[in-house]
């Protein structure tokens, strides 16, 4: 079998997690300023990654993040709530898709609440 040839430099544009944009171009992309940013990072909703210059880089997963939180504090909510709020939806979606997972694991009379189990 043939070895995998390396990945383009491209994919890594493609990939959620690459961090890929710049504070100021971060800020830009979701109607923020960087001190913003910089706010949510000390109150531990996102960590940048940081460039080999210590700048700090940006993911697009990091940036819908982001950008919730900076919805949640437009309609009036302080920057520290909305950051816990942000967490608190993360964790329910991922505790929602576990849970479909696990129901797909199941046989079908042992699903709770179909009655037969």
């Amino acid at each position: 079998m043939p070895p995998e040839p390396p990945p383009r430099a491209t994919d890594r544009l493609d990939d959620d997690d690459y961090p890929a944009y710049t504070m100021g171009r971060a800020a830009e992309m979701i109607g923020a300023t960087p001190s913003f940013l910089r706010a949510i990072g000390e109150a531990r909703l996102i960590t940048p990654l940081r460039s080999e210059g210590g700048h700090r880089r940006y993911s697009r997963y990091q940036l819908r993040i982001a950008a919730r939180a900076r919805e949640l504090v437009d309609s009036g909510t302080p920057v520290d709530a909305a950051c816990r709020i942000v967490i608190l939806e993360d964790q329910l979606d991922e505790a929602r898709r576990l849970n479909e997972e696990m129901r797909g694991r199941l046989p079908t009379g042992e699903r709770q609440g179909d009655g037969t189990g």
